[in-house]
């Protein structure tokens, strides 16, 4: 049907009476030719019609009663649905985007967009749906590995994910670990084969290196140093034991670096790839103690004033993290001072507490510490 055509029939239709079957008409014409944004307005029309409401709001204040007020609320969810989809479908990533946001079906929105190809042309429109809208974080950051390299993926997590929730964070952090521990392993294995004449048969950086120090020598690097050091740092979130032993890899084989690529962290991380392989193997159940005494000493000797609690609240995770939530609430109680602004590294009292079955340590501390809201959240818990 060409343009024409569709105003006559809807002349026709609605001098006949028939004003729903107009709409109806239209609906499927604009579906046809692909005018989504007009195809949006006209559900919008048929919504309300439906309602007894005029097609078209002529005024922005328009007063309904509470069951009209829900049906139209519900009637426009379901049309930004049916258009912001029908947008993904033809790779339209951003103007779907704009339709799918107010649904908050982030499930539908990743399963829509998992049909869509990646290409020159969409990948910034689909990273910036997937990563920075978290709508699929595994498979945007893996595009981002994939489409933009190392390096840019880097600068990605560092701007769109650092505020992101842990669990985001892990996903993309298992993403950069397994890429990066790939890059650095195939590196050291063909560097080795040239220089000795067959493929070595180790398959980590610790044993590959182990009987091979001049690998390293004179300022030798098989991957580039601020990718290593940036990568371990982003791998502390993770819990996944595999990706872990991977991190600690990295670490270790960072940690033969010449001096120059020795980079600082961040407190208590100043000593980057030592603090790191500390907290790496504490993680992984190897070395334990030593790890929690190294982090005690750095909660009690980091410079509060100067850092914050940052190394209170590393003490506090690696505890949690390693089943260890008695101790965690006791490093809680003893070190974090009342009324500190954290940084959200470390699980609040409420998630410690949930983690070790009992209230009773919540309670004490919050009634030290005059938190009357947090003694009513503990003494409330489910006995």
């Amino acid at each position: 049907m060409d343009s024409k055509e569709i105003y006559h029939q809807l002349e026709q239709l609605v001098s006949g009476g028939d004003s729903q079957q107009a709409l109806s008409e239209l609906i499927a014409y604009f579906e046809q030719t692909g005018q989504y944004h007009e195809l949006f307005e006209t559900l919008k029309m048929q919504l309300r019609m439906g309602l007894n409401l005029p097609a078209a709001q002529a005024e922005y204040e328009e007063k309904l009663d509470e069951p009209s007020e829900l049906a139209l609320e519900r009637g426009l969810l379901d049309a930004c649905r049916r258009v912001g989809e029908l947008f993904f479908q033809e790779g339209k990533i951003r103007e779907g985007w704009m339709y799918m946001r107010p649904v908050g079906d982030r499930e539908l929105s990743a399963r829509v967009l998992a049909t869509v190809e990646p290409n020159d042309e969409n990948v910034d429109e689909l990273l910036e749906v997937l990563v920075h809208e978290g709508v699929d974080i595994g498979r945007g950051y893996g595009l981002a590995l994939e489409r933009l390299g190392t390096c840019n993926s880097i600068t990605l997590f560092e701007t769109a994910l650092a505020a992101r929730p842990r669990a985001d964070q892990q996903v993309a952090a298992a993403l950069l670990v397994r890429h990066v521990h790939a890059e650095l392993i195939g590196n050291l294995r063909r560097d080795i084969a040239q220089r000795e004449g067959s493929e070595p048969e180790e398959d980590s950086a610790e044993e590959l290196l182990k009987s091979r120090p001049e690998l390293l020598r004179d300022g030798t690097y098989h991957l580039d140093t601020s990718h290593l050091a940036s990568t371990v740092r982003f791998a502390r979130v993770l819990d996944d034991t595999a990706c872990l032993r991977q991190a600690l890899d990295i670490a270790i084989y960072g940690r033969h670096l010449h001096r120059q690529f020795q980079y600082p962290g961040e407190e208590p991380f100043l000593d980057l790839y030592p603090a790191s392989i500390t907290f790496f193997r504490a993680m992984l159940g190897q070395q334990v103690d030593a790890g929690i005494r190294y982090f005690i000493q750095k909660a009690d000797s980091v410079d509060q004033s100067q850092f914050g609690t940052v190394a209170i609240e590393v003490l506090i995770d690696l505890l949690s993290r390693c089943g260890r939530h008695e101790e965690a609430l006791a490093a809680y109680s003893k070190r974090l001072p009342a009324g500190s602004r954290t940084m959200g590294i470390a699980p609040t009292l409420l998630q410690l507490s949930q983690r070790l079955g009992s209230f009773d340590q919540m309670q004490s501390i919050c009634e030290d510490r005059d938190d009357l809201l947090g003694y009513a959240a503990a003494i409330l818990q489910p006995r």
